[in-house]
């Protein structure tokens, strides 16, 4: 793979196959067609199993650990696979042979069968990285959204929303919209924890206590944020235009949101890693895998966006 700034030669896009028993593969090789092995100037690569892309051969990187596929049916032993995919991928990125890598879903619960100890591709990911800390967002053309906390209990996010936390999570965002979404001057939502953004202690004392001293900090160093926000109000087609990105404090306070608005075309975009990373916005679905039914717009998407943020990318360097 080269790394010549030719644009015949950018590149390429870096596709994982992720769970074998899952959709990942078939909407790889849908996507991979849709698009005809190409975004922009860029060419897809498949990182797999040989047998199970055999079809797309010459668009292979092939992974040394062998697969057993059945479609609905993971298999722990076919996790050595999964995360040597992963590997590849990112080593390629790191070394400067690739633009970016797009992930199809993986399945925690089968990989730590085997011993696997991140809770999900954004954990192993900022572990192989060596990032500090990785982010989520969840991003499309109508949204772009970020859960300060994601898979936590609801009885346990009023702890884990600090102002250390807001404000790191913030830079990252701030930083990652300039750097790999193109904007200039980027603005910054962040919303409430409690109804009404806690409406001045009556609702709850942490919007006043950790969330606006943080926002504060965030202002007086020269970035452009509000908050906190009512979350209530926060994602209606006027408010969203007052910002690029919304911070939430908890998983269903911003994903509901995006979910509803863009279903079919959100992406999972990990920020705070020196790698470009995106990947559709669902799972693995086992019930459908291998049925035909599997929508590949996501992880069109995904590429989309990958292509999208690796030109920004190349613009700054």
């Amino acid at each position: 793979m080269s790394k010549s700034g030719n644009p015949e030669q950018s590149p390429p896009i870096l596709l994982t196959m992720g769970e074998p028993a899952g959709v990942g593969p078939e909407i790889i090789r849908a996507a991979f067609d849709q698009l005809g092995g190409r975004i922009g100037n860029r060419p897809l690569k498949i990182v797999g199993d040989g047998a199970l892309f055999a079809d797309h051969a010459p668009h292979l990187i092939a992974t040394r650990a062998h697969v057993k596929a059945v479609p609905g049916k993971p298999d722990p032993t076919n996790n050595e696979a999964v995360i040597e995919a992963i590997e590849i991928a990112v080593k390629a990125c790191l070394d400067g042979e690739a633009a970016a890598v797009v992930t199809a879903p993986i399945n925690k619960a089968v990989l730590m069968q085997t011993g696997f100890p991140f809770p999900g591709h954004t954990e192993f990911l900022g572990h192989l990285t060596g990032a500090g800390r990785a982010v989520m967002m969840l991003a499309s053309d109508a949204l772009r959204v970020v859960p300060l906390t994601i898979h936590t209990p609801l009885a346990q996010v009023p702890a884990a929303v600090t102002r250390e936390a807001i404000l790191e999570t913030a830079e990252i965002m701030l930083g990652a919209l300039k750097r790999d979404f193109g904007v200039a001057a980027p603005r910054l939502a962040i919303a409430g924890l409690n109804p009404h953004a806690g409406e001045d202690g009556k609702l709850g004392r942490e919007d006043g206590e950790v969330i606006a001293p943080a926002v504060a900090a965030l202002k007086a160093k020269g970035h452009q944020v509000r908050g906190p926000l009512s979350a209530d109000t926060l994602f209606h087609e006027e408010a969203r235009k007052s910002y690029d990105a919304v911070l939430t404090m908890y998983h269903d306070q911003g994903l509901i949101p995006i979910k509803t608005l863009s279903f079919w075309d959100g992406v999972n975009v990990t920020l705070g890693l020196p790698i470009i990373r995106t990947s559709p916005d669902h799972g693995t679905a086992f019930d459908i895998a291998g049925t035909g039914k599997a929508d590949m717009r996501s992880m069109i998407a995904a590429i989309r966006m990958a292509a999208m943020m690796a030109d920004a990318r190349a613009k700054t360097r």
